[in-house]
């Protein structure tokens, strides 16, 4: 039983993150099925970066993907179990967005562009987990 209703907009918001790491699950995949031919169509700096991510990054980004898709289901069940799930998700992301910005330095390679949408899957992280955070504190959610 939940301490409190949750509100309205809880159940619309967890489908729609649910669909948007949905999203990165197959962006994942997408990299992965990425073959050499793919790859020798990009420009060269492109090249480069797509050939060597390291296994630590791929990792970070399989955790970040599947761990948010994971966070977003126990979300929609009103599951507190949440929390700690957005919360690895988030570290992961980082991670994975440090490869990006310091290792390879993305923003050189791929220009401006290269921000916005890192950025947007942080921002979407925060919220994510800010909104299970409230959610275990105002009783939203439930341990079981």
């Amino acid at each position: 039983m939940l301490a409190h209703p949750p509100p309205k907009w809880l159940k619309p918001l967890a489908w729609v993150a649910l669909i948007w790491n949905l999203c990165g699950v197959i962006a994942f995949a997408l990299q992965m099925l990425m073959t050499p031919e793919v790859i020798s169509k990009m420009p060269i700096d492109q090249q480069a970066a797509y050939s060597n991510i390291p296994v630590w990054s791929t990792i970070a980004f399989a955790i970040a993907v599947f761990g948010g898709t994971l966070g977003s289901a126990l979300l929609l069940a009103k599951k507190s179990f949440a929390l700690p799930v957005f919360t690895v998700s988030l570290m992961a992301i980082l991670i994975q967005q440090y490869y990006n910005f310091i290792v390879i330095n993305s923003v050189e390679i791929m220009g401006s562009s290269a921000v916005f949408m890192p950025l947007f899957v942080v921002v979407i992280a925060i919220l994510l987990l800010c909104v299970s955070f409230k959610g275990k504190q105002q009783g939203w959610l439930y341990a079981n």
